[in-house]
């Protein structure tokens, strides 16, 4: 299975780029629709495949005469660096990447990736809603081929692990966790006494299979969506960092589309956002069910405390380091005073 995923990505891929090669990729001869092409890592039962389906709806039935949406769910297109990279080219139009990637284009998008960084998912909410915070962060890498269009809600992320029930960062000495490829989170790992093994998701139901990594980190649904919990049987809600997946889209693209047509886009990625959040908490709810009752997976509720004493120096460390990320910060600060943290455990349980 994870072969013939392979070779697909790799048959679309160069058809992408004979695409590119031949200017044909958008379809411009006349009275040919354009094809825009979006792709992402997570399954077609997914909260972010049914928002990208809704997007591919609203703007088809909107323009349907002229842009022929496709999504391209699992990886189908690559990993999301890959993914990134064919958006920054042109080769496809849109992709989902989670903003720790994001993280290695401009060092602003490092802001997002702090661990504890929001009080509540309120406050981390409220912050992502605000554009005056957003827009300057989305727009930043306009230099490197691409920028935010919306964001998706990735809700809590938290260890769960194949033999070691983590209930304190103690417990994480000596263990290989998966964490996503960004300097930020290896940082985490270090800090909390753990080995970061920073890799592609696609690969890490294979590398707990092997025995290659100990464990990893991410929201429920990478339990029952991704199996993981097949392997996984201790998830513990140390809730150490709220990152939110971004949608984004190849600068040239947006840029070439007419006002009126852009209007439309620009609805639709509202529509995403929108629909990706309202199936959000079901989803996870759904999942940590499943997960316990038919999977066996053990839900642990550690006292958070000792894991954000572990990792608050990153706060600092960061700050002084990248003098920009500052003002956000402190904007950050007011939402969570103004959204404060539930009782421990509150909101996971």
């Amino acid at each position: 299975m994870k072969k013939s995923k392979k070779l697909i990505a790799l048959a679309l891929t160069l058809t992408l780029a004979f695409s590119m090669l031949t200017g044909c990729a958008g379809g411009n001869a006349e009275g040919e629709k354009i094809i825009v092409r979006v792709g992402h890592n997570q399954s077609t039962e997914h909260p972010i495949h049914i928002s990208l389906v809704a997007f591919e709806e609203y703007v088809e039935s909107e323009l349907g005469d002229k842009y022929d949406v496709q999504v391209y769910p699992s990886e189908l297109l690559g990993s999301q660096t890959n993914m990134v990279q064919l958006t920054q080219t042109g080769a496809i139009n849109f992709c989902v990447a989670s903003n720790s990637i994001l993280e290695t284009f401009d060092d602003v998008f490092e802001i997002f990736n702090l661990p504890y960084l929001f009080a509540s998912p309120e406050a981390y909410h409220a912050v992502m809603d605000d554009e005056e915070l957003t827009e300057p962060i989305y727009t930043s890498t306009g230099e490197a081929g691409f920028e935010v269009v919306t964001w998706f809600d990735a809700g809590t992320r938290n260890f769960y692990t194949k033999n070691t029930p983590v209930n304190s960062p103690a417990d994480l000495r000596g263990l290989k966790i998966r964490v996503q490829q960004s300097p930020t989170n290896v940082k985490m790992m270090e800090l909390l006494g753990g080995s970061a093994a920073p890799m592609g998701f696609g690969e890490v139901y294979t590398s707990l299979q092997a025995g290659i990594i100990d464990g990893a980190e991410n929201n429920e649904l990478a339990l029952t969506n991704n199996g993981h919990g097949e392997v996984c049987k201790y998830y513990s809600y140390d809730m150490h960092q709220m990152i939110p997946d971004m949608l984004i889209g190849n600068i040239e693209f947006l840029e070439e589309l007419s006002d009126e047509d852009r209007a439309v886009f620009e609805k639709g990625f509202e529509i995403a956002n929108t629909v990706e959040r309202e199936n959000w908490e079901t989803a996870v709810a759904e999942a940590k069910e499943k997960a316990e009752t038919e999977m066996g997976v053990n839900f642990l509720y550690p006292d958070q405390e000792p894991f954000k004493e572990a990792v608050l120096p990153i706060h600092e460390s960061t700050l002084s380091r990248n003098e920009k990320l500052q003002e956000y910060y402190d904007m950050i600060q007011e939402y969570n005073v103004e959204y404060p943290a539930q009782t421990n455990g509150e909101e996971a349980k």
